[in-house]
């Protein structure tokens, strides 16, 4: 319902909405919009970043995806629209699931706590991923042989 009580119209599903949506759905890496831009060029040649920006928060607002923010960072799009978590690599940026049941008995933990009414909450996991965590394993190994230091640099996981 819209807020002046009216119902809110059906979202018509075009050809560039489907597109969007299917992209976002096959891509578990939880994709920016810049990314799924990049991607749907390679069936629609001619969608504009504008449409690709607008049409990901039209179906955002209608339940058809999850816009997630977190940490700060850009913007992601997850096609999975049920009550999960994310974990987020604090090196490479990197976005995942996290295979455990979202509470519901912290949401009336917070509302017995605080007297009010939980509509929802946000869990942010950050760590290092496993291939961050190797390169840095690896590293340690590196300097402790060879007695230099070296300088943290920011990489992206494969």
């Amino acid at each position: 319902m819209k807020k002046d009580g009216g119902e809110t119209p059906k979202l018509r599903m075009t050809r560039q909405r489907r597109a969007l949506l299917e992209t976002v759905e096959a891509h578990p890496t939880h994709p920016t919009a810049d990314e799924v831009y990049r991607l749907v060029r390679r069936r629609l040649p001619h969608i504009s970043l504008g449409t690709v920006y607008r049409n990901l928060e039209l179906l955002a607002e209608r339940g058809l995806l999850r816009k997630i923010e977190f940490g700060g960072g850009q913007m992601r799009f997850d096609g999975r629209t049920d009550q999960h978590y994310h974990v987020q690599c604090t090196k490479c940026g990197r976005l995942d699931d996290v295979a455990i049941t979202a509470g519901s008995r912290l949401e009336r933990s917070a509302e017995r706590a605080t007297g009010y009414e939980i509509q929802g909450h946000r869990v942010e996991f950050v760590g290092l991923c496993g291939q961050c965590r190797t390169a840095r394993s690896r590293g340690r190994k590196g300097r402790a042989s060879s007695g230099t230091k070296r300088a943290g640099t920011k990489r992206g996981c494969a």
